[in-house]
């Protein structure tokens, strides 16, 4: 392949939107084409990024030569759907979180992509972040100890009536697929599939969680005490507490620019990742190790690794086997 990866984007709402602004932020990556359900939507998408071709229909795009890997971009109840699409026309994929909208879906596309000799891999933007990156180092180095405790939380409260997609079961809704899937893989980013899941949850009328409290619990120990929620608004922080010291990420851990390294009987460090590119979201580090892998011949990469991709789906489903959440396409057999 050369050196230039060409992506298609398939779907055009905001995170599309974000993500191919960083793309065409990068040298060596080229947005040649779009998709979405409508034409109106697909062309007026293409116009605002001057991206080339625009595709009425999935069908359209990944069938397009040119386009080297597919983006998906819908809602995560779209994506076992529309990212099997592109594997089977032989393209790669890099599919948003939450991954599908359970386990099986999710084995479903890993066993599709390997059979078939695809890269396939969750968006889990934050595994790609150099702060992440740099803090996972320190902690395999022994830098506070053994982990015994990760806390994390993400939420806020919105405006989602009855109609909105995240009041709607049939479109995966709730707090724990668009939000609890951030503290559940930063915490399994460090400690692995826990042994244990306990959880509880406010359900809203239509039967999707509003606020989610999780306790994971390992063999060796650990826990991580995790929540998510549409109707408050969290701090967006984490803290990794180790036997020799602690990392705090104040806010922002699921993309940020520092932390703080506390270590027993030493001053606070501040750790940051440099300026960075100005005016990018962060995103392009999921991109830049996509392209890397695809050059390489990669069919997965090893920082955000597919089995590690089923293992954050499978706590989820039990998160909400434990507080009682069921989707209309759990009880399906493929």
């Amino acid at each position: 392949m050369s050196r230039t990866v060409r992506w298609g984007v398939l779907a055009t709402g905001g995170i599309a939107a974000t993500f191919t602004a960083d793309l065409q932020a990068m040298p060596d990556a080229e947005v040649v084409a779009v998709a979405s359900r409508t034409d109106a939507s697909a062309n007026a998408f293409a116009e605002r990024f001057g991206i080339p071709r625009a595709y009425g229909s999935w069908a359209g795009l990944v069938a397009d030569e040119e386009v080297d890997v597919v983006y998906v971009a819908t809602p995560h109840s779209a994506h076992r759907e529309a990212a099997a699409l592109a594997l089977e026309a032989g393209k790669h994929v890099l599919c948003e979180k939450a991954f599908t909208i359970n386990e099986r879906e999710a084995r479903e596309l890993v066993k599709l992509a390997r059979d078939r000799g695809l890269f396939l891999m969750e968006a889990m933007w934050t595994y790609c972040n150099p702060v992440i990156r740099r803090m996972t180092e320190l902690v395999r180095d022994g830098a506070i100890g053994e982990i015994r405790t990760v806390q994390a939380d993400f939420g806020f409260a919105g405006d989602f009536g009855a109609g909105h997609r995240l009041r709607d079961p049939a479109l995966g809704g709730g707090a724990l697929l668009d939000l609890g899937v951030y503290p559940v893989s930063f915490a399994q980013l460090l400690l692995g599939e826990p042994d244990r899941v306990q959880a509880d949850a406010l359900l809203s009328p239509e039967g999707v969680d509003l606020n989610t409290g999780m306790l994971l619990g390992w063999e060796s120990g650990a826990n991580a005490l995790l929540s998510c929620s549409l109707v408050g608004h969290h701090p967006t922080a984490a803290t990794v507490i180790g036997t020799a010291g602690r990392i705090d990420f104040p806010e922002g851990f699921f993309y940020p620019r520092h932390f703080v390294l506390h270590r027993a009987g030493q001053e606070p460090e501040e750790i940051t990742s440099g300026p960075g590119p100005q005016g990018l979201s962060g995103m392009q580090f999921e991109a830049a190790e996509v392209m890397r892998a695809v050059r390489a011949g990669e069919t997965e990469s090893p920082l955000v690794p597919l089995d590690g991709s089923l293992a954050v789906m499978r706590t989820l489903d039990a998160v909400r086997e434990r507080i009682g959440v069921r989707y209309p396409v759990d009880g399906l057999v493929s």
